[in-house]
C-alpha cells in the first residue's frame, strides 16, 4: 500500500492532468503489449499497434530496447516519466537529454536489481546513446498513443468533469474520495493500492495526479521521494471491450447545424442537462432533446450521478467538432439551423 500524506498547503496545491501525458502513456502502452492486463478492454487499439508496429519495422527494436527498461515489475526508471513530459513529446525528451549522466546510471542500477538490464542500455548515461533511446521512444509513440491523442483525451475529460463535480460538492476532499476503487481518504492520508508498501510525505509540494488512458491495474508513484510528486493511475474502463475505432469519413452531414453544433462545443466542458440548456441558450427540453440526439449518433456520452446527469464528448464526438469549428472558419459563416 501507498500512503500518501497530505498538509493543508498540499491539499490546495493538488492538480489533475487535463490531457494524456505523453510518457505515462508511452508507459502504459508498453504494459500493455507485455501483459494480458486490459487486452479484452484494449483489443482493437491491441490488434493495430502490432500490426502498425511490424509495417514500420519497431518491432524487434521495441521488444529488445524498450521492454527491458520498461518491465512489468515493482521499479520503473523515473526519467522515463520526466516532469516535462506534461508539456509535450519535444519538452519530455528535451528534459531526458539534458539529465545528468549520473542520474541514468544510478537509476539504471536500480532497475537491474530487480530486472536484467541489457549491457546496451548501460550506455544511455552516455550523450549519444541517450539520442538514439529518445528518438526510438518518438517513433513508437507515434505509431502506438498519437494516433489515439483523442479517444485518450475524452475519457480523461469525462474523468476529469465528475472529479471537478465532486470538488464543487465536496471541496479537495470529495475529489479525493472519487479517485476510484483504488484509493481511500483517511484525512490526512490517501491510501493508494500499490506493488509495494512505503510512505510518500507531501511537505507543502502537492501532488499532479494523472489519469492514464492505458494503464492497467495499480497506480504507479516516481520511486525517488525527492522529486516532485507525481501519481499515475488508470482510468475506469467499461467492462465491455472498447468500440471499434470510427472509420474515417463517417456520414455526419446531417448532425451539422447551427444549434446542434453549439450544443456540441458545449457538451466539451462536461456540464449537465441543466448547465447545457443555459450554456447553449436553449430551454431544458431543446438541451434534452440535441442531447439525445448525440448520444444515439455515438458523439456524446451521458452518466448519471444522483438527481443529475452529465454530458460528455465521445472520441467521435470530438472529431465531428474539430470538423465542425475547421468548416465555420473556412468558410466564415455557422452552417445553417437543422430543420
Amino acid at each position: 500500500m501507498l500512503r500518501i500524506h497530505f498538509t493543508e498547503v498540499d491539499l490546495a496545491r493538488l492538480r489533475v492532468s487535463a490531457e494524456p501525458d505523453p510518457m505515462w502513456e508511452v508507459l502504459s502502452t508498453l504494459h500493455r503489449l507485455q501483459s494480458r492486463g486490459g487486452r479484452w478492454q484494449f483489443a482493437a487499439w491491441h490488434r493495430k499497434v502490432r500490426a502498425d508496429l511490424d509495417a514500420a519495422g519497431l518491432s524487434r527494436s521495441v521488444r529488445t530496447m524498450l521492454f527491458p527498461l520498461y518491465p512489468l515489475g515493482p521499479y520503473l526508471p523515473d526519467f522515463l516519466t520526466p516532469p516535462e513530459s506534461e508539456g509535450g513529446t519535444a519538452a519530455a525528451f528535451d528534459a531526458i537529454l539534458r539529465l545528468p549522466g549520473r542520474q541514468i546510471h544510478t537509476e539504471l542500477r536500480l532497475l537491474d536489481r530487480v530486472s536484467p538490464v541489457p549491457a546496451w542500455a548501460r550506455r544511455l548515461d552516455q550523450d549519444a546513446e541517450r539520442r538514439d533511446f529518445t528518438e526510438l521512444i518518438r517513433r513508437y509513440h507515434a505509431v502506438a498513443v498519437a494516433p489515439f491523442t483523442e479517444r485518450a483525451t475524452c475519457g480523461i475529460v469525462a474523468h476529469r468533469a465528475l472529479l471537478a463535480r465532486a470538488l464543487l460538492n465536496r471541496g479537495v476532499e470529495g475529489l479525493l474520495s472519487s479517485l476510484g476503487p483504488r484509493f481511500r481518504w483517511h484525512p490526512p492520508v490517501l491510501e493508494v493500492d500499490y506493488r509495494t508498501d512505503r510512505d510518500l510525505h507531501l511537505r507543502g509540494r502537492g501532488i499532479r495526479i494523472v489519469p492514464t488512458y492505458f494503464s492497467w491495474g495499480t497506480p504507479v508513484a516516481l520511486a525517488d521521494a525527492g522529486l516532485p510528486p507525481v501519481l499515475s493511475y488508470p482510468l475506469t474502463h467499461p467492462a465491455l471491450p472498447e468500440d471499434a475505432l470510427p472509420a474515417e469519413n463517417v456520414p455526419l452531414g446531417a448532425l451539422l447545424g447551427c444549434t446542434r453544433a453549439r450544443v456540441l462545443r458545449c457538451v466539451a466542458d462536461g456540464p449537465t442537462t441543466g448547465e447545457l440548456a443555459q450554456l447553449a441558450g436553449i430551454s431544458l427540453s431543446a438541451a434534452s432533446r440535441h442531447a439525445s440526439v448525440l448520444r444515439d449518433a455515438g458523439l456524446t456520452t451521458s452518466r448519471q450521478i444522483g438527481p443529475t446527469v452529465l454530458h460528455t464528448l465521445t472520441p467521435l464526438g470530438a472529431a465531428l467538432l474539430r470538423q465542425t469549428r475547421g468548416a465555420e472558419h473556412e468558410s466564415g459563416a455557422a452552417p445553417r439551423d437543422l430543420p
